[in-house]
């Protein structure tokens, strides 16, 4: 059994709370593909695996 933490496709507020940003901040960095994601509708989605490799970066000293 999967729990909300084990999902691959996350959505923006899930993405703000794993990041401890605002939901304001973090679709801000959504919409200038700052963050990668992608659109179901009108819905922003974001792979983790995505979310992984930007953090990798970041922690390598990328600014975003």
């Amino acid at each position: 059994m999967e729990n909300n933490h084990d999902k691959e496709i996350m959505t923006v507020s899930q993405v703000a709370e794993y990041l401890q940003l605002s939901e304001m901040t973090t679709y801000k960095l959504v919409q200038e593909g700052k963050i990668p994601a992608f659109k179901i509708g009108r819905h922003w989605r974001v792979l983790k695996s995505d979310l992984a490799s930007l953090i990798e970066r970041l922690k390598k000293g990328e600014r975003i």
